[in-house]
């Protein structure tokens, strides 16, 4: 009996990475964020018009799966979880004490809103924002070779 040493390769095909709906859903709040910016920006010039830019060379890195934009990602959401958590701290005005809850205007809908609540949610969203971009689903979207070139495939 002889045995068939020219059998086709029983591997398993490698398994193609796919884009997290988690990384999706932050990507689309960065170009909205973003656009939103750019739109109310005065001229390019300006320092949120750049961190505009910025975020929108993020969202293409990002889509392009390169390990700088993974690294600039994880940046970007602790920079802004700390700026985020001084908040109370920044916006504390001794002289302002009196004022009372914050009013917000959402178009037709009108609402008193206390501080300590809007502190809240942008804290929540900092650290949203720091849980998908530690995710190991995440990391794994991006290429495994460390390349600091964004240009490049």
């Amino acid at each position: 009996m002889t045995q068939d040493t020219h059998q086709p390769n029983t591997t398993p095909d490698e398994v193609k990475p796919h884009l997290p709906k988690r990384l999706i859903a932050l990507m689309l709040a960065y170009v909205i964020a973003a656009v939103a910016g750019l739109m109310l920006a005065q001229s390019l010039a300006e320092l949120s018009a750049m961190f505009s830019i910025l975020t929108l060379m993020l969202v293409l890195g990002i889509i392009g799966r390169q390990k700088a934009a993974l690294y600039l990602l994880r940046t970007y959401s602790l920079l802004q979880l700390v700026l985020y958590s001084m908040m109370p701290i920044i916006m504390y005005d001794p002289d302002n004490l009196d004022a009372g809850p914050t009013t917000m205007d959402f178009g037709l809908f009108q609402s008193v809103v206390p501080e300590w609540l809007i502190y809240s949610v942008f804290i929540a969203l900092g650290m949203l924002q720091v849980w998908i971009s530690f995710n190991a689903k995440v990391k794994t979207w991006f290429k495994p070779r460390v390349n600091f070139n964004i240009i490049a495939s």
